[in-house]
């Protein structure tokens, strides 16, 4: 799969870490908004933005495996979070599993709460495969 990564069209000023644009030809995967839950539906990482960071992106990476997709083929994520300073916490995960030089789209955006207190992100992903 292509895809074509534009950091910063004109007019418009480039993100810290990640890309403005993202293009490609191919299967549409919409995965819906993963949250810190294992296998048996457990939270996993109470209290620990950073745990549940990383179990949100595992769960993304299985969610992106059952469609034959990769973290590669991501264009964009949409992170959920309750307090934007648990933001860095969520990019330290999601660095481990992006190619940082050709990061995805992405928005970050704060909300009141999530469906239950104990969750503090949820977040979804749009990838594109070659057909």
């Amino acid at each position: 799969m292509h895809l074509d990564h534009i950091a910063a069209p004109d007019g418009v000023a480039p993100g810290r870490g990640y890309t403005q644009v993202v293009t490609g030809r191919g299967r549409l995967v919409a995965v819906s908004g993963q949250i810190a839950q294992d296998a048996d539906g457990a939270l996993v990482g109470e209290g620990d933005v950073a745990a549940q960071a990383r179990q949100v992106f595992a769960n993304l990476g299985s969610c992106l495996r059952a469609a034959g997709a990769t973290f590669a083929d991501v264009v964009k994520l949409t992170v959920f979070v309750l307090d934007a300073a648990s933001l860095p916490a969520v990019r330290a995960a999601r660095d481990e599993v992006v190619d940082t030089a050709r990061p995805p789209a992405s928005s970050a955006v704060v909300v009141a709460g999530l469906f239950a207190p104990s969750y503090l992100l949820e977040i979804e992903a749009l990838a594109v495969v070659a057909d």
